[in-house]
């Protein structure tokens, strides 16, 4: 499937949430296959690109998140999912795991199965919020910027640190009265008021 990898297993935990893995690098579809052959649910959101050789190109997809994927599973009974090869952690702050949102992996579904280009991008934690009222991206919320002409919609994953751009027509977007996240101490984002200017 196109933009993005994802496997229902048939075991998934009734009390699992979903939790970002740090995985090695170049090595995220073979984890993924793994875990579910363990019978857990897998997300490895992908891009199309095209590399240049001296003699020919071509297409590849690659992961959105490099070194990252996304599983589902109830951290109690971990154990598997860390003891798989190519797992290196459960990303959290410190040694406590922190899951990501089910809007930010609902948001991740929607952006790959939506056919729209997509590549990633640098997080970004300032810009206008904006959201989408038309076309397949439908009810997506992200930050807006625009890049060489063309607008795009970012849409960022918190715990990573890490976004996709996907181009967007402006007459599909309205902004959002959101709020900034800034890092308290603890390294957990919190939200802070601002205000927008169009």
């Amino acid at each position: 499937m196109d933009g993005l990898k994802e496997h229902d297993g048939a075991n998934t935990p009734t009390k699992s949430s979903w939790y970002a893995l740090q995985v090695r690098s170049r090595k995220e579809n073979y984890v993924a296959t793994q875990i579910v052959w363990q019978g857990f649910e897998c997300l490895l959101p992908t891009y199309k690109c095209i590399r240049n050789w001296s003699d020919r190109k071509k297409e590849l997809e690659q992961p959105l998140f490099p070194g990252y994927l996304f599983c589902r599973f109830d951290f109690q009974e971990r154990r598997p999912i860390i003891s798989t090869s190519g797992v290196l952690q459960v990303v959290g702050n410190g040694r406590v795991p922190i899951a990501v949102s089910e809007d930010e992996i609902q948001a991740l579904k929607l952006a790959a199965h939506s056919g729209i280009p997509k590549q990633p991008w640098p997080y970004l934690e300032v810009g206008q919020r904006v959201r989408v009222n038309y076309g397949s991206l439908i009810g997506l919320e992200g930050i807006l910027v625009s890049m060489k002409g063309n607008h795009r919609v970012v849409l960022s994953v918190t715990l990573l640190q890490r976004s996709v751009a996907m181009e967007v027509d402006l007459a599909w977007l309205t902004p959002v009265k959101e709020n900034l996240r800034t890092l308290t101490s603890s390294g957990i984002l919190h939200p802070i008021q601002t205000s927008l200017t169009c």
